[in-house]
């Protein structure tokens, strides 16, 4: 078959297939925090096994996404991972329906974790290959936040809740199988196979850092990237893991009050995951970043203190922009960064270790620290998370293509400015 990435047509069938597997995977990884409320007194879980249960499935992210985003560089292999791993993740999901306790749930996130960590590294680099380089940001934030935040924050929250009132929380894990094979359906049908080895990329990333995978760790936009996903997701995973449960035990809002801010946010996550991204595409990345991680920061607060849901629910619209920020440090930039050959890796290193500080270690603190001291800490926590990203963000090399090449032409335009005086001084 012969490969046409470069083409409008297979570029936008990849979009939409990509953008079904990762909405859905984090329609299935937010599960858990929207159904929480209803299964933690039959299960006895506390605020510490909430955060310990978004920490171990994170912790899984982050070595599976590491691991397999190298091994599928190093052996050219991205479909075939793909389908088994959205295989594998939609089983263990439905398997959470028929837990008993808290090991056993704990086990099965653990593994849906595993299965779930290389979907973004993988989907990422196939998309980036597909994308024309003026789509290239609107492209890959469409899939990692417009997707999610579709899937998992609009959909997902009156879905999940209206089937855990009406059939309990149990059927509404088990009935999460069903799409999750279609879509493993779609990806075998209309993914192109994998290419050869051999074969170039027709658009090569902008900035190489480097063929050896050692000298991703000297690429300063790589290790800026990385510390970013750090500090982003505490932003993120603390606050999407607390959120429901705040707002019900502490603000004292009603399941249904609590599933409309929690589809505002999940509108704002559409929203923001390809407009933050879109507008890089026009100002820069770093300037975009450094903006709404800003932004970002305002999202706990607003949680914090608005005085009713309706006010809220704005809020929530206005200032959830985290998600486009995570399109532009997990994948844009370290895509323009390094070459073909070790994007996965770098891709998988960037989600692996932020979710290893962030999604793992940052919620189980976050539990503990809510047990003692009330939940309302987990929202200066998530602040503070976003603030430092917006720092680090500052001291990153631009590497939008439209950017560089006003760059290039300002560059051009100084330098026939200042040769023109000499050669017409040297005119007789």
């Amino acid at each position: 078959m012969a490969y046409k990435n470069n083409k409008a047509g297979y570029e936008n069938t990849l979009l939409g297939v990509l953008f079904l597997t990762f909405g859905f995977v984090f329609f299935d990884r937010l599960a858990l925090s929207f159904l929480f409320p209803f299964m933690a007194d039959e299960l006895q879980l506390s605020n510490s096994h909430l955060g310990m249960l978004s920490s171990v499935l994170a912790l899984a992210w982050a070595v599976s996404g590491a691991l397999v985003g190298a091994w599928s560089d190093r052996r050219g292999i991205r479909k075939p991972l793909l389908i088994i791993a959205v295989i594998l993740f939609s089983l263990c999901s439905a398997l959470s329906g028929l837990v008993t306790g808290f090991l056993s749930l704990l086990l099965f996130r653990g593994i849906m974790g595993l299965a779930e960590g290389p979907i973004l590294p993988l989907s990422q680099s196939l998309m980036v290959e597909a994308s024309s380089p003026h789509r290239r940001g609107l492209n890959m934030g469409l899939l990692q936040g417009s997707a999610a935040g579709l899937l998992g924050a609009v959909i997902g929250p009156p879905v999940l809740v209206a089937l855990a009132e009406a059939y309990g929380w149990r059927h509404a894990f088990i009935i999460s199988l069903v799409p999750g094979l279609l879509i493993a359906l779609l990806i075998w049908r209309y993914v192109l196979p994998d290419r050869p080895r051999g074969e170039p990329r027709a658009d090569a990333a902008t900035n190489h850092g480097g063929g050896h995978r050692l000298a991703l760790l000297k690429s300063r936009n790589i290790v800026l990237c990385t510390l970013i996903s750090c500090f982003f997701l505490t932003w993120f995973i603390v606050l999407i893991s607390f959120t429901p449960t705040f707002l019900i035990k502490v603000r004292d809002y009603s399941p249904a009050s609590m599933g409309m801010v929690m589809s505002c946010l999940g509108g704002a996550w559409v929203l923001w995951g390809f407009g933050v991204p879109a507008i890089s595409d026009r100002i820069g990345r770093r300037p975009t970043l450094v903006l709404f991680s800003l932004i970002a920061a305002c999202c706990p607060m607003a949680l914090l203190f608005a005085p009713s849901p309706m006010i809220l629910g704005v809020l929530m619209l206005l200032t959830y922009t985290g998600l486009g920020c995570f399109t532009l440090f997990m994948a844009t930039i370290p895509a323009e960064t390094v070459p073909r050959e070790v994007m996965a890796t770098a891709l998988g290193m960037i989600m692996g270790i932020g979710e290893l500080v962030g999604g793992f270690v940052a919620p189980t603190i976050a539990g503990f620290a809510a047990d003692r001291f009330g939940l309302s800490i987990v929202m200066w926590m998530s602040c503070g998370g976003a603030l430092l990203a917006a720092v680090l963000a500052l001291f990153l090399k631009e590497t939008a293509p439209a950017v560089l090449a006003r760059q290039q032409r300002r560059q051009a335009d100084a330098t026939t400015a200042a040769a023109t005086p000499t050669l017409q001084g040297n005119q007789p």
